[in-house]
């Protein structure tokens, strides 16, 4: 085997006692699930917003980042529910490239898996502690995901990872918001049939156990965009594109049809800057159709302190590493501005 096994990780339990959340912690989290859930299953109108960098890189600037939403969390909170955005897997399209704070906790030092699982478990826990934020985090890798289940709001499933079957199952076992984001071909029954999947119950294989999933109704679509058969970029965030949606969770069946639009990656065009014209051109569409309305929960939004992008090794102080996003004086003017269309 062209492999090499560097060292046997603790378990989740085992990192979970070194690195505990307190009842108080505990608290939090479980308040904050049922609002969110009170979103997804209708009984609050309230516009999530899942909102933050496209990686969380480093601790000190993310942690600043998100005590700054915390401020405007406090001034909106009558009508919108803020999960900040602590993404610590990065999924590449080639494979190369950074995989994130659990593959590197110091991104110009070598991969340390080990001190990558504690370092995310502190990070969430933090940020919990700092600014009462439970968070939502990518889930890349669905075996690691138990390190993190006691502290996570959301759990988003990319567009590479939403055929998989490990996702598809591990997300039916989960209780917390579950988003599956359309695949980069477009096809949204690809995407409708792993919410269908996540919704259903499963005996499957997790951890080296038979495990048994109840099924989670709380799974739902993101739209992200797609790449055409060209190669170019093709937003689905528009009102035929939603109504296509309602349409299409209709015809499925499925309880407490829901979605979340990116307002970044392909629905951009890549193009960080467009994400406010984006919500505004959603926030239009469900001003004109009661059904587009009761359908879009919210909006995934890629921010952080400083516009745009940089190279790792430049060091600009909460400037992002992987994907560009927007800076902070125009993330809180477009948080200000939905609360003012709401």
């Amino acid at each position: 085997m062209n492999m090499v096994f560097e060292r046997k990780l603790p378990i989740p339990k085992e990192v979970k006692e070194l690195y505990p959340l307190s009842p108080e912690l505990e608290k939090t989290v479980g308040e904050r699930a049922k609002e969110l859930k009170d979103i997804f299953t209708g009984k609050s109108d309230k516009v999530t917003l899942i909102i933050g960098p496209c990686s969380a890189d480093n601790e000190d600037s993310v942690i600043d980042y998100i005590s700054r939403l915390r401020t405007v969390q406090e001034k909106v909170e009558d009508k919108i529910f803020i999960v900040p955005r602590l993404y610590t897997s990065k999924p590449r399209t080639t494979g190369d490239g950074y995989k994130g704070m659990i593959h590197q906790p110091d991104p110009n030092e070598k991969p340390d898996m080990y001190k990558g699982i504690v370092a995310i478990r502190e990070l969430h826990i933090r940020a919990l502690r700092e600014t009462g934020f439970s968070c939502a985090d990518e889930m890349l890798y669905p075996e690691n995901h138990r390190y993190m289940n006691d502290i996570l709001a959301y759990v988003a499933i990319g567009a590479r990872s939403v055929e998989n079957q490990q996702h598809r199952l591990t997300a039916s076992g989960l209780d917390i918001p579950v988003g599956m984001k359309n695949p980069t071909s477009g096809d949204i029954s690809v995407m409708m049939n792993s919410i269908t999947a996540a919704h259903h119950s499963h005996t499957f294989i997790y951890r080296g156990w038979e495990a048994w999933s109840k099924g989670n109704d709380l799974a739902h679509a993101i739209l992200r965009g797609y790449m055409d058969k060209d190669g170019g970029l093709v937003p689905n965030y528009c009102y035929k594109d939603l109504l296509n949606l309602c349409k299409a969770y209709a015809e499925s069946g499925l309880k407490n049809p829901a979605v979340i639009v990116d307002t970044n990656h392909a629905n951009s065009g890549k193009d960080y800057l467009k994400q406010p014209e984006i919500v505004m051109d959603v926030l239009r569409s469900c001003r004109q159709n009661a059904d587009i309305k009761n359908l879009v929960k919210g909006f995934m939004i890629e921010s952080y302190i400083e516009d745009g992008a940089q190279e790792i090794g430049e060091c600009v102080y909460g400037k992002s590493i992987t994907d560009p996003c927007l800076g902070w004086e125009k993330t809180e003017r477009l948080i200000l501005d939905i609360a003012d269309l709401l």
